[in-house]
């Protein structure tokens, strides 16, 4: 099993790493501009220009805006049918309890019978799943891929699986999206759109964009053709479906023929059919809900994590699943390989990377995951200390994402500092992967943080054709903010470039 032990020291506070050459990471000085040979081998990324009250988050008001409008008396019908779209059943419920003088005795016994049954049953739901009794931004916290959603000014990254563009979502619930070439940068604003957790390009397509958002998903259709840089909301579709927010991931199929969401508090993960605006809910007993799903790039399986310790990997013939129950936590990321014949994932709060392999199954056989029935751990990510001429260096502990390239030869993986020492840094450790004839996984390299930076979002650049290009999410922490420059959100990137020895 692989080990951070094997990994060459990271490189020392104020280098970054430029790319990567015969196996070895290339440093530079962070507060230099790369060689002009750099830029010539990179593909052509898109200038990033932020204004700072993008940084800002909104004020909102959380409480009910009732209060602000003229009371007048209402039947106690009127307000029980409004409290059932408002509530639900509880709402209902509490209503006709508390009208003692308006309804019949019988029918109010039978509602504060009935609804102390409900908040039982709820508050035991609740006790097996902690999770449930979290606001929805905090499940929205938790749940995503970025490693301080809620500390951040970046949400969530997207790059097009086609062309050099990407979408930014930013801590003031707006989208913002970035082509190379144009100086038209689009600015996506809805009033449904708040906590964007995740974002997708749908393939083959040149401007449909899903979001997971706290209370519906919002499927955006963008002219790429117009220079207009406020879409209206009438470009959004929303997609809504009782008891499915807030959503906290969304994956499309390889070919952009169904989109699937997940929330944590929805057991059932929904298949949608855009086109229509409607969906089929695949309901499974146990979880508490989901939390991460991650389609296989051959399109034939689907990962689908909880908040619990099972996740499900489900095929797309006939949407059969079977289900992996882990010993220490939940699931907290996972990656396929590029054919879809294995699975590498991480445990919340455990440092070893496992791996699941697949039996490749034709279309037309009967429908079948064809999982092994045990995960065999690959990597071994516990913190490890390096000695540099400054001093120690700990890097290691708790996985918060992975990434494995479209050419299957290398994994990045986000390690998470430790808060509570002050050695620790947050790093990225490259690996070079061979996935056939025999699955390989070795040692490639760091690529570390500068002080007062944290990476928060990581992604392969889907058609890169010069090796293996790795966009990372980095801000600096708020008294950086004071410079006019914009240093919220660096881009950095990786190149495993080709050569005759790889």
């Amino acid at each position: 099993m692989c080990s951070l032990d094997l990994f060459p020291p990271p490189l020392p506070r104020g280098e970054v790493t430029l790319y990567e050459y015969n196996n070895t990471m290339i440093p530079w000085l962070a507060d230099e501009s790369p060689p002009p040979s750099f830029h010539t081998a990179m593909v052509n990324v898109p200038e990033l220009f932020i204004p700072l009250d993008a940084l800002k988050a909104p004020g909102r008001m959380e409480l009910s805006s009732k209060s602000a409008f003229i009371h007048h008396k209402e039947t106690v019908w009127k307000r029980s049918l409004n409290a059932w779209h408002q509530v639900g059943l509880a709402g209902l419920l509490e209503e006709l309890s508390n009208s003692e003088e308006e309804v019949p005795p019988l029918l109010c016994h039978v509602s504060r019978c009935s609804l102390a049954a409900c908040r039982w049953l709820s508050s035991f739901h609740g006790s097996l799943f902690p999770h449930l009794l979290m606001k929805s931004e905090d499940l929205t916290a938790e749940f995503s891929q970025a490693c301080d959603w809620t500390g951040c000014s970046l949400r969530a990254f997207a790059w097009h699986p086609h062309t050099n563009k990407f979408a930014l979502a930013l801590v003031d619930d707006s989208i913002r999206i970035y082509t190379t070439g144009s100086p038209t940068i689009p600015t996506l604003k809805h009033r449904l759109q708040k906590d964007v957790a995740s974002m997708a390009w749908k393939p083959l397509c040149a401007s449909i964009l899903a979001v997971a958002c706290q209370s519906c998903v919002l499927v955006w259709h963008i002219d790429p053709t117009s220079l207009s840089t406020r879409p209206s909301s009438g470009c959004a579709q929303i997609l809504t479906h009782p008891g499915h927010s807030p959503v906290t991931s969304v994956a499309w199929s390889p070919k952009g023929g169904v989109l699937l969401s997940a929330s944590p508090v929805d057991t059932a993960m929904l298949v949608w059919d855009v086109s229509t605006e409607s969906c089929v809910p695949l309901q499974r007993v146990g979880g508490g809900g989901v939390t991460f799903l991650s389609w296989s790039p051959d399109g034939s399986k689907v990962l689908s994590a909880t908040p619990s310790a099972v996740f499900r990997v489900w095929e797309t013939h006939m949407w059969t699943c079977e289900r992996w129950p882990t010993l220490n936590g939940r699931c907290q990321t996972g990656c396929w390989s590029p054919d879809g014949s294995r699975l590498l994932f991480a445990v919340k709060e455990e440092s070893v990377i496992y791996s699941l392999s697949f039996c490749v199954v034709e279309a037309e056989a009967q429908a079948c995951v064809g999982g092994s029935e045990r995960a065999t751990p690959v990597a071994d990510v516990s913190e490890v200390v390096f000695q540099r001429d400054n001093g120690e260096v700990r890097v290691g502990g708790e996985i918060q994402s992975m990434a494995w390239d479209p050419s299957g030869e290398r994994l990045a993986v986000l390690l998470r500092e430790n808060s509570n020492d002050p050695t620790s840094e947050a790093v990225i450790a490259v690996y070079r992967t061979k996935n056939n004839p025999k699955f390989e996984l070795l040692p490639c390299g760091f690529i570390p943080s500068k002080k007062g930076e944290d990476p928060q979002l990581m992604q392969f650049h889907p058609c890169f054709q010069k090796g293996a290009l790795l966009s990372v999410v980095k801000y600096f922490l708020p008294y950086h903010i004071l410079k006019l420059l914009i240093l919220v959100c660096m881009l950095r990137f990786f190149s495993g470039l080709k050569t005759e020895d790889d």
